[in-house]
């Protein structure tokens, strides 16, 4: 699930939820900040031996004080140095400048999942998945706690040849910590210190060493090894593994106390290919008889608090809103309760504002005896369970609101908090989480977002001992895994199967494997019903799950694939009105360029899915895809519906029948989509999907009026 904002993409196989903070702009230091300058490559004039010689010329050319932070020579050509607007301004009208970027600052944002994905049986699933241990998975992120036993490497052969990677040293990491497992750990802060400062070493480690425990659940969800009798806190014990537990890591810190920086992100990212990665995994970013008349309700929440129990008999409650002076005193804010009211009570918190477990410390620290974290409409139903510091549990919006009722009416309200274990066999499950992000691509709308969702909520995975199970300062607790939820848990379960499918099919393109992905998730519960959005309760659209949840069993053996090569983004670019200059700093090519005789359209991109634009006034829009067989000959039948409310979108496809005589066959076909008009901001939805006796190829449809 990705949050509103988030991106997931798919480079070379790479995998990224990237979720923007704020411009890095140095504030408090000078009026500079980082800009990222894209050069043309083949602009070199003749004076210059070396790139790295123009770069620095061009550069004194504006400023007698800047210096290059780094030079980027793979994935883009430039560098990156700090500059105040004006030098910026004049660097861009400098001869084979393309364009000058600000840096970005980005923030940060399993025992069952496998078994949940049908991932169980791996071997039988992937049967070339033997070589899944030649497959490396590239993760930027906080770094990694190498001694961690997802990291064993106890089984896996010599490291690929190919690789080029290092395990590099810095304080409290040795290059020692790497081995056949984790085959790679570099950190990058040049652009993070130019912004902010040295690090300061008393709070982080000036090294890969993860002190954060983001970067060491991420990479252990997408390739940690079998780890039997894992558990935090007594819950959820069993055998924590990641999604491709054969494969490789290599790590790439990029995360700091202060964010993370898009200039060291580039500049990792670039390492990491060169490395030899085959998968780049990010995951970054940046509300019947009412319920207050009974004299008792159990309600169900969730927690991970582990430590001494509340008695079972009832304890005081109070409501944090009326426990406290300030305007925002529900939220139980740091400072906020007066502890006269709250002490050995079990004190109602709103959720939102301070972080989840933060309001555990707030109630402790003025005597609460126990905490119920109650949902808002912006969460609705959804459960994530956190590993509080006293007792505490969250609760959905229903029973909040129930027990905000409660406990404002009644003067003598009593509640208590009984913790019941691991629950599992939850249903309905999955459902979309409501911090899940949601559509549409606001950046182009002709391409529907997002793609697929996975599993996000209440994830565990190995953690780092520099730093308590609930993250905060004040937490002394130490464990070796932990369970968190958000985007960054499903990023890395998404970046993991595409490795197992890397390591299945690896003549396969970047492309094919999203689509393999795509094409194969299921949008529907085994009854029939939609997969449940618990911010709505209401089924939930594409523009919440895209084509579904993901279904890596079936994935494996799509049947059809739709592929994308480089010349087909070339011409979706010209389509969106992309000039040669952007264009180039995208290709690295100053020969991809759009024809003038030409006429370019954003819907012939080759996606696995569908998003129709219509005028106000109704119309009909037209799609073309090709697909390729990558099965057995076989004859493929489609069927394609699709509506706004209770209004048909009529949906025509020729021809109706693929049959294809032989693995590798491309073959192409042609969708109208025919509307009514519709008040502009009008959206609709459905499905089309081409079947044969062995396989269901499917693609979501998302219509909007403008």
């Amino acid at each position: 699930m990705w949050r509103h904002g988030e991106r997931c993409v798919i480079l070379a196989v790479a995998v990224a939820a990237l979720l923007p903070a704020t411009p890095a702009a140095a504030a408090g230091r000078d009026d500079r900040q980082t800009y990222i300058v894209h050069m043309s490559h083949s602009a070199m004039p003749n004076d210059f031996v070396e790139h790295r010689e123009w770069y620095a010329a061009s550069l004194q050319a504006v400023s007698e004080r800047a210096t290059v932070l780094y030079t980027y020579d793979t994935l883009v050509h430039g560098y990156s140095a700090r500059l105040t607007r004006a030098e910026a301004e004049a660097l861009e009208s400098q001869p084979g400048v393309l364009i000058v970027n600000p840096e970005v600052r980005y923030e940060l944002h399993t025992t069952r999942t496998p078994e949940f994905l049908g991932l169980d049986g791996t071997d039988a699933l992937f049967p070339q998945s033997g070589t899944g241990s030649d497959v490396i998975i590239g993760v930027l992120d906080t770094g990694v706690w190498p001694e961690r036993p997802s990291y064993d490497d106890t089984g896996f052969g010599p490291v690929p040849a190919g690789w080029k990677g290092e395990c590099e040293k810095g304080n409290d990491f040795n290059a020692s910590a790497c081995n056949k497992k984790l085959i790679g750990a570099r950190f990058f802060l040049t652009g993070y210190e130019a912004a902010k400062g040295p690090v300061d070493t008393s709070k982080e480690s000036r090294s890969p060493r993860d002190n954060d425990g983001h970067g060491t659940h991420t990479s252990s969800t997408a390739a940690g090894g079998a780890v039997q009798g894992a558990d935090l806190l007594g819950y959820a014990a069993g055998t924590a593994k990641g999604m491709a537990p054969h494969a490789r890591v290599a790590t790439y810190k990029v995360c700091w106390v202060g964010g993370c920086f898009s200039s060291d992100i580039l500049k990792a990212m670039e390492v990491a290919v060169t490395d030899g990665v085959d998968i780049l995994s990010l995951s970054l970013g940046g509300g019947t008889a009412d319920y207050y008349r009974d004299s008792i309700a159990n309600y169900t929440g969730v927690s991970l608090y582990s430590g001494k129990p509340l008695p079972t008999t009832p304890m005081p409650f109070i409501y944090a809103g009326n426990a406290s002076n300030s305007s925002m005193g529900q939220l139980c804010m740091s400072g906020s309760l007066i502890p006269e009211k709250v002490a050995g009570k079990i004190v109602l918190c709103d959720r939102g504002t301070n972080a989840r477990v933060q309001k555990g410390f707030v109630v402790k620290d003025a005597g609460g005896a126990g905490m119920i974290l109650a949902n808002t409409a912006a969460n609705g139903e959804e459960l994530v369970a956190d590993a509080h510091i006293l007792p505490g549990s969250g609760v959905g919006e229903k029973a909040g609101n129930a027990m905000r009722g409660y406990a404002v009416s009644d003067p003598k309200a009593t509640a208590t908090i009984v913790f019941a274990g691991t629950k599992v066999g939850v249903q309905p499950s999955p459902v979309v989480a409501a911090f899940s992000s949601r559509g549409p691509n606001t950046v182009t709308p002709s391409v529907l977002k997002p793609d697929i969702i996975a599993p996000g909520v209440n994830i565990l995975a190995a953690w780092s001992g520099s730093v308590g199970p609930s993250g905060i300062p004040g937490d002394s607790r130490r464990v070796g895994f932990n369970i968190i939820s958000g985007t960054s848990m499903s990023c890395p379960h998404v970046s993991g199967l595409a490795a197992l499918l890397r390591a299945a099919h690896p003549e396969w393109s970047p492309a094919a494997i999203r689509s393999a992905l795509m094409t194969t998730a299921y949008n529907e519960y085994p009854n029939g019903n939609g997969i449940l959005d618990v911010a709505t309760g209401h089924p939930a659209t594409p523009l919440d799950v895209g084509a579904g949840h993901v279904d890596p069993a079936k994935a494996v053996d799509p049947g059809l694939v739709y592929d994308i090569t480089t010349a087909d983004y070339v011409d979706f670019l010209c389509a969106i009105n992309y000039g040669p200059m952007q264009i180039a700093t995208l290709t690295k090519r100053s020969s991809d360029g759009c024809a003038a005789n030409r006429t370019y359209a954003e819907s012939a991109l080759n996606y696995p899915s569908f998003a129709v634009a219509f005028p106000a006034a109704g119309g009909t829009v037209k799609h073309t895809r090709t697909v390729t067989n990558v099965g057995q000959p076989v004859t493929y039948k489609v069927t394609a519906s699709a509506s706004a409310g209770s209004t048909p979108v009529a949906v025509s496809v020729e021809p109706s029948t693929l049959s294809f005589s032989k693995a590798g066959e491309k073959l192409s076909y042609t969708v109208s989509f025919t509307a009514a008009g519709m008040p502009s901001g009008t959206n609709g939805f459905g499905r089309l999907v081409w079947s044969s006796d062995h396989h269901v190829v499917a693609s979501p449809i998302g219509a909007t009026w403008t």
